[in-house]
């Protein structure tokens, strides 16, 4: 059995042709990260804030605990189990925003771990791909609701 030198940090990474404040408000104004990530969120994102998300469709939540944000650049979250998620929002043109996500503290044994980290990058990956199609091309893929239907629930 193999031993885990280092506990995973993951990082999901995509350009979005559009500028970078809308790039940054479309991750903290509910109404539009309803479109591509979860369905229901307690509130937008606000230093110190905590906020509830709904994935309804799976029947789960969680709740986040907004650690910082600097605007237009940064957005650095803890989730109920304690890892943490941040966003870089790296401006490379007028209508071009690279924007980083890197999901860090997995706990648990190595197995658990490894199975979070590639699951947190795969998932970050759809949202990121959601997102770029809403703001590029004003279309809602439903691509975090596709990605396991089997495991829907009626909501």
């Amino acid at each position: 059995m193999a031993t885990l030198n280092h506990i995973p940090v993951v990082t999901a990474q995509m350009m979005i042709r559009k500028s970078v404040e809308q790039v940054f408000e479309a991750f903290t104004d509910p109404s539009m990260t309803t479109k591509f990530w979860f369905t229901k969120s307690s509130g937008r994102l606000e230093a110190g804030s905590r906020v509830r998300w709904d994935w309804e469709m799976y029947g789960v939540s969680d709740d986040i605990f907004v650690k910082e944000i600097e605007n237009n650049k940064r957005i650095r979250i803890q989730w109920s189990d304690s890892t943490e998620t941040e966003w870089i929002f790296t401006s490379r043109a007028e209508n071009e925003t690279l924007v980083a996500i890197t999901s860090s503290g997995y706990t648990g044994n190595g197995n658990e771990i490894v199975n979070r980290a590639v699951d947190d990058m795969g998932g970050y990956m759809i949202v990121l791909c959601g997102l770029k199609a809403l703001l590029e091309h004003n279309i809602i893929l439903n691509l975090v609701a596709d990605k396991a239907p089997d495991a829907n629930v009626n909501y």
